[in-house]
This record gives structure tokens, sequence and C-alpha cells, in this order.
């Protein structure tokens, strides 16, 4: 495999692997996609329903949120299952990649977690700063899946 590729080799394996995960939340099949676009949109949703909710509305918030999380750790889990399958036929360098891209993915699922942690222990006067951060977080989070995209983009063309 060319080093070129790899980009391209790590993000088809995450796309195929997270497939209508966010509607189904079970596994599909390889053969469909989630664009970012599609996580975008969620990503949109979750926020915009976030910001409309005051402390008094922290249950529903935390619900949503725990969805939404549920969501990425299902994405996460069939990202890894995907790699390990696919890793016999990736040399060194895409082994190095794919290992990056999932640390990354985690440790940006970590900070959202830490947030969401936050948000179920918050005081009504914190709740709004509280509620910015866990947004911020989740947001960087969809951003990475959004850099992963254009990595494999240009590196299908190259």
């Amino acid at each position: 495999m060319q080093s070129s590729r790899i980009p391209g080799i790590v993000l088809a394996v995450f796309l195929s692997a997270t497939a209508g995960l966010a509607a189904a939340g079970a596994a599909t099949a390889a053969s469909e996609s989630t664009s970012a676009e599609d996580i975008r949109q969620e990503t949109v949703q979750l926020l915009q329903a976030l910001e409309s909710y005051g402390a008094e509305q922290r249950d529903e918030a935390l619900s949503r949120s725990r969805t939404a999380l549920e969501n990425i750790d299902r994405r996460i889990e069939t990202l890894e299952s995907r790699m390990l399958e696919k890793w016999s036929d990736m040399d060194q360098a895409a082994r190095e990649q794919a290992r990056a891209s999932l640390q990354a993915l985690h440790e940006q699922r970590t900070r959202v977690a830490e947030w969401y942690g936050s948000m179920k222990s918050s005081s009504a006067g914190a709740w709004g700063h509280i509620k910015e951060g866990f947004s911020k977080a989740y947001q960087a989070l969809q951003e990475a899946w959004e850099n992963s995209e254009r990595e494999f983009r240009s590196g299908d063309q190259q």
C-alpha cells in the first residue's frame, strides 16, 4: 500500500463502520456510509436543543446528551472492530495512522464525557457555562470527524 493513501484507508474504514448508527443504533453493512454532513447535522440538532434548555430542563438535556454519547461510543466501537478486521491488510505506516486517529477520537470523546459529568453535577448558576463547555467539546469532536473526511478526500485523489 502507498503511504499517500493512509488517510484514505483510515477514513474509509471509519466511514463504512459508522454508517447509519445514529439512526439505527446498531451495526450496519460496510457498503453504506455516513458522511461528515450527517454527523454535522446531528451535532447541530443536539447543540440547538441544548441551547434551548435551561437549568430546569437539565434532565432533558442530560438524556439527549447521553444518547449522543452512546451513538459516539457505538461508532468508535464499530470503527475499532473494522480496523481490527483490516489490520493484517495495513502496512506499518497505515497502522500507525490508524492508531493515531483512534487515539485522537478517544481523547475528544473523553473531553466530551468530562463536560457531560460536569453537566450532571452543576448548579443552576453554573448551568450556562457548563452547557457551553459541553457544546464546544462536542463540536470539537464533530470537527475531528470532518477533518478525517477531508483527509480521505485528499488521499483518495492522490
